[in-house]
């Protein structure tokens, strides 16, 4: 069994994430934060039957007294009728200052957990436990928590850091092979980013990561976790370099608003959209074509959508124009210089834009 500590290094809101398989089972991971304390499992009708005694068990064994809310399953459920109903939940139990929120789930329970917790008696503390490759290494980590709105898809939300994160790697074998595939595309953007080594190796490893073998996971999530963490702890709440991480988020995110949330799952927009910031580069003279290439052939190689909906360059430009990292009403966007090398170009040349978006 292989397993992995790693540290957010965030002065006194530091944390640990820890990797492995049975991490799920590690009562000594979860006493520090939570012995003597309530702890409220937020889960999802889906993952409630396959983990939520099990976790609670280990919450009892780690000295805590254990809670349970269940939310519907799905993307058209991180909102704010949702996230009422689990403010809803912690007030019928009494949850007090000391309660802490323990996220069991994937993106959407983590986001909107987090958010809770956030805003629950002017914040609580709260603990992830991703059962997704998606949140695993990207939506657990950073302290990024939220809603979304229908006019654009995490706008309502805070930063609000865990106390600790539990990657349980075994839990992803319950995943579908889509949703496990999504989860693929974040760890994909961390090589093409910032680490050309690790998209190389991505390339050499894929048929070990589609078989989900646990090595390879294992390595997988430390590399994307610690490159996360790099860049969050240089920028905590995406004043500056944080943007990097997304790469791929701006065409993607405007693909899940415009075609309805859970129609596309969250990595395959971000996957699209990857390609379509590569094919951007290219246009604007940064990135080699064969470099946009290699990374289009490797989303194809993983099953993962490497062209977008048909959407009227209107649509894209209005839901774009939403974007978090927009500054002054132009738009930014997180562009390729070479395959493990990013920029961000904070004034997207709007004629370009149009043009492209018109044959994307």
């Amino acid at each position: 069994m292989t397993f992995r500590t790693l540290i957010v290094d965030l002065g006194e809101r530091s944390y640990p994430i820890h990797i492995g398989d049975r991490v799920l089972d590690r009562a000594d991971l979860l006493a520090p934060h939570l012995e003597g304390r309530r702890a409220v499992v937020v889960t999802n009708a889906t993952l409630a039957p396959l983990y939520a005694d099990r976790l609670e068990r280990t919450l009892a064994a780690a000295g805590a007294t254990a809670g349970r809310i269940v939310i519907p399953d799905g993307e058209a459920h991180k909102a704010w009728p949702t996230l009422d109903a689990v403010f809803g939940g912690l007030l019928g139990m009494r949850a007090d200052r000391k309660s802490v929120i323990v996220a069991l789930g994937g993106g959407v329970v983590g986001d909107l957990a987090g958010f809770a917790a956030a805003s629950y008696q002017r914040g609580i503390d709260f603990v992830q436990v991703p059962t997704t490759l998606l949140a695993q290494v990207d939506s657990s980590v950073g302290g990024k928590t939220g809603i979304n709105h229908p006019l654009g898809k995490n706008m309502i939300g805070a930063f609000h850091q865990p106390l600790a994160v539990l990657a349980d790697t075994g839990t992803l074998a319950s995943l579908p092979d889509r949703e496990y595939r999504s989860g693929l595309a974040e760890v994909v953007k961390y090589g093409a980013i910032h680490d050309a080594d690790f998209f190389a190796w991505l390339e050499d490893n894929l048929d070990a990561l589609l078989a989900r073998e646990e090595a390879a996971l294992v390595h997988a999530i430390h590399r994307s976790c610690e490159v996360k963490a790099e860049i969050v702890a240089l920028d905590e709440r995406e004043s500056g370099p944080r943007a990097l991480l997304n790469f791929g988020h701006t065409f993607g995110h405007a693909i899940e608003t415009v075609q309805g949330y859970g129609k596309w799952l969250h990595g395959e927009a971000v996957a699209a959209g990857m390609a379509m910031a590569a094919r951007f580069s290219v246009r604007l003279g940064l990135l080699e074509p064969a470099e946009a290439d290699r990374l289009e052939g490797f989303l194809l190689r993983a099953k993962l959508p490497a062209q977008p909906p048909r959407m009227e360059p209107g649509a894209w430009l209005d839901a774009m124009g939403r974007d978090k990292k927009n500054e002054s009403g132009r738009i930014t966007l997180i562009l390729l210089d070479a395959l493990g090398r990013a920029r961000i170009e904070k004034a997207a040349p709007v004629g370009e834009l149009e043009a492209f978006l018109a044959t994307a």
